[in-house]
């Protein structure tokens, strides 16, 4: 056909296998597989052949003429019954495989029986970036290199995935990250595109370019979540939290991504959340499933631990005739006891989660409202009030920062974070400038380019600020005292910062809906939100991460949902079947600042970018159960959209 180079099947790239998985939880079994298989599809989406053309357009003509001879097998869904040590099901290898499994025990349960529980199935869903994926690889067949331009959050690991797949020196390739318009987790991984391509690169020679689409986005990125979440919690007489079983499963997909199971890990450690309960049995476990990959996505776990833990306060507050603010209150750490080592073994940084309540429920006026929905109820209105308590690890290991001072005067600070829209510029720069004593704009920040940064871990977890921020803190620092003390220019710090701790934010969101009796529409009628975000560098920045995780926890909770037939085929393949939040879906929004310094690291700092998908959701699921209580009995699963809502209605009471 026009401008075609070359097709590119699997014997091509027989020598390339997947990357390394983070081995976070041990033991971990991932599968054994090729990155392009010769005779089997383990998903729709999986690649198949690699088409290069002189145009786009030639190229995408090129592929819609491959043609495909294959015989349907049955799927492995995410979540079906397949035997513990599942291989193989229907001739599709590894599909129901068990990839890693978590247990925390602390204590005896009780033998009564437990003052509530619950039940959450969370679907997946897209990351949906503003920017999809994409990749631009060029061959140096003289010096041996590979230059990589990458839309990542990992440029780091992303060289040393791409060196290891073509059998180079990570000195042998470069990675570039440039302005990258989001990722939210779902650009923190290498894709099975990014080492073809850099493969192909340096079959054909020359450069190559590749660009998602939206409708290849959702059918072969990452998703988020996809996982079923199981919880009873005691109460004694008095109101006090005595014990929690939880037990949580996690769908992974057909391949993994370097944080695959991340997700799982930190709903298993952060439970029980906020409270003070020494007697624990959390499970949990990660399976392969014949669908697209899952991986971490703004909040990887910690909303799953957050919607579980408040549905069930919720719950037995309701059952046991506590208010449900009353309730926190009485269960959840003081200030004065915080940090601490916990029962089982984790540590809970310093923070006032008895202020944080109270600043909510001042804000939202707690109070008054729980006598305007009575008057609403008695007049036939549908409306609740849901609280979402709860706590947030964002900063965990080191990273790396090189800061020079220039014979001009102007500083040069090059870093081993990323940046995806965060503002990581403006606040590296205030930080570095206020320790040198210099104004911000003194301050240039280099990130995302492995031939100027330092290597590093880059952007996730919402650690950036507290790990990479602390860093930026003790290189001026040093660099100040250098300078002061006569050191010639241009003078240079280049260190890497581990923090002796891991960062843990907290918040309270408070929420308040109205359910339309007659067709079950959600309305979100406004929110109130108490952040505690430690130390904060650039309010601003902050503000918009958290609007910005709100909104994506709100369409987490009344709209967005990644679907699959049971013949494994994706339903949702484009933005006119997958929902998103507009700026019409935004309700009114009221945010407290309540900064607590972090004890974990130099800067004092907490993570922010993922808490608005953490306590929104749980606020919203609660409010919605609170808005139909009188169907105590009713399950209500995410997404909560008005079919769902109308027919737990049509039940009886």
């Amino acid at each position: 056909m026009p401008g075609v180079e070359a097709v590119l099947t699997a014997a091509d790239f027989a020598s390339l296998r997947w990357p390394a998985v983070n081995a976070l939880v041990t033991p971990l079994h991932p599968p054994a597989a090729e990155l392009m298989s010769p005779d089997r599809l383990d998903a729709v989406g999986a690649v198949v052949a690699v088409v290069v053309a002189a145009t786009r357009a030639q190229a995408q003509a090129a592929a819609d003429a491959v043609l495909i001879d294959a015989d349907e097998l049955s799927p492995v869904l995410d979540f079906a019954v397949v035997g513990r040590d599942a291989g193989s099901h229907n001739g599709v290898t590894q599909a129901g495989h068990l990839v890693a499994e978590m247990r925390v025990e602390h204590g005896a349960l009780p033998a009564r029986a437990a003052s509530a529980q619950a039940r959450i199935a969370l679907p997946r869903v897209a990351a949906m970036a503003m920017e999809p994926r994409a990749a631009l690889m060029r061959w140096d067949a003289t010096g041996g290199r590979l230059q990589a331009w990458l839309s990542t959050q990992t440029p780091a690991r992303a060289r040393l995935d791409a060196a290891l797949a073509l059998g180079l020196g990570p000195e042998c390739v470069d990675v570039i990250a440039p302005d990258v318009g989001g990722a939210f987790g779902g650009k923190a991984s290498v894709f099975p595109e990014d080492l073809l391509l850099a493969l192909a690169t340096r079959l054909l020679g020359g450069a190559l370019c590749w660009q998602s689409t939206r409708m290849e986005d959702l059918v072969s990125g990452t998703h988020g979540r996809a996982s079923r979440l199981l919880g009873r919690l005691w109460l004694d007489d008095a109101g006090r939290m005595s014990a929690l079983q939880a037990e949580a499963q996690f769908a992974l997909g057909h391949w993994l991504p370097y944080s695959a199971v991340v997700p799982m890990r930190n709903a298993a450690r952060i439970l029980p959340g906020p409270y003070r309960i020494e007697r624990l049995h959390i499970t949990a476990e990660a399976r392969l499933s014949n669908a697209a990959a899952v991986g971490i996505y703004r909040g990887a776990g910690r909303p799953e631990a957050a919607i579980l833990m408040e549905r069930l306060v919720d719950d037995a507050a309701r059952w046991c005739g506590f208010d449900p603010l009353a309730l926190r209150l009485a269960n959840v750490w003081p200030a004065a006891d915080l940090p601490r080592t916990l029962a089982h073994g984790g540590w809970l940084d310093r923070c006032d989660l008895p202020g944080l309540l109270q600043a909510a429920a001042q804000g939202f006026d707690y109070a008054g409202r729980r006598a305007e929905q009575v008057r609403r109820r008695a007049a036939g209105e549908w409306v609740g009030i849901g609280i979402g308590l709860y706590v947030e690890p964002c900063g965990q290991g080191a990273e790396s920062v090189v800061l020079t001072a220039k014979v001009d005067g102007q500083f040069e600070l090059a870093t081993g974070a990323t940046a995806q829209g965060q503002g990581r510029e403006t606040s590296f720069a205030r930080i570095a400038a206020q320790a040198l004593g210099c104004a911000p704009e003194a301050v240039r920040v280099l990130h995302g380019d492995t031939r100027t940064c330092p290597s590093g871990v880059g952007a996730l977890a919402s650690r950036s600020t507290a790990i990479g921020g602390s860093a930026v803190l003790q290189a001026a620092r040093e660099l100040r005292q250098r300078l002061d003390a006569g050191a010639a220019l241009p003078c240079r710090v280049e260190l890497q910062y581990t923090a002796p701790q891991e960062a843990w934010s907290s918040g309270c969101v408070m929420a308040a809906v109205r359910i339309d009796g007659d067709t079950g529409a959600l309305s979100v009628e406004d929110i109130t939100w108490a952040d505690d975000a430690g130390h904060v560098v650039d309010a601003a920045s902050v503000r918009g991460q958290l609007l910005g995780g709100l909104a994506q926890g709100l369409g987490q909770a009344l709209m967005e949902r990644v679907v699959y037939d049971e013949h494994g085929q994706l339903l949702t393949g484009s933005l006119m079947d997958y929902a998103l939040p507009r700026a019409a879906d935004m309700p009114p929004v009221r945010l407290i600042s309540c900064p607590t310094p972090s004890a974990a690291n130099a800067l004092g700092a907490k993570g922010v970018g993922e808490a608005g998908c953490i306590g929104v959701p749980a606020a919203l699921l609660n409010a919605a159960h609170d808005a139909l209580s009188d169907w105590p009995e009713i399950q209500l699963d995410f997404p909560l959209t008005a079919e769902r809502l109308w027919r737990a209605m049509q039940s009886p009471r």
